[in-house]
């Protein structure tokens, strides 16, 4: 969606060397400024910032599409061959899935990609892709 602003997102995390090895060495993130209490993150444009916090939450979940969805979560929006690319990717590197790549809302309005899974500190990360981006919020 260009033309949009990056949004600025920020969470908690147990351990920044733990949250460095998950956004850098698995999703591919850039680093950005940084101290011993937080990084920032370029995620897919966005930037993210993981803070230290030793008493970060546990996380409820909701049902959408038949799975147990955890929220909170956050993620982004790509496309579909940019999704299928790090499903595999992160599928090949072992990644535990809190919910497994599959196309939720099959044939309606609104099909999507969809993914879960939580980085070191328990925080949930939904990627979608859509084939059709015009399709983001039908109902």
């Amino acid at each position: 969606m260009t033309g949009l602003p990056p949004f600025h997102f920020a969470f908690p995390v147990h351990d920044i060397a733990a949250a460095r090895e998950f956004w850098v060495g698995l999703m591919g993130c850039k680093e950005g400024r940084s101290d011993a209490h937080w990084v920032d993150f370029d995620f897919y444009g966005h930037q993210i910032v993981a803070h230290l916090s030793p008493n970060a939450g546990d996380a409820l979940e909701n049902p959408v599409d038949g799975k147990s969805v955890p929220v909170p979560h956050f993620g982004v929006i790509l496309g579909m061959d940019q999704w299928k690319a790090l499903a595999d990717k992160l599928t090949d590197a072992g990644a535990e899935f809190v919910i497994a790549p599959y196309i939720r809302f099959a044939g309606e309005p609104g099909e999507q990609a969809t993914m879960f899974l939580r980085d070191p500190s328990g925080n949930a990360i939904e990627m979608k892709g859509f084939a059709d981006r015009a399709q983001l919020f039908a109902s």
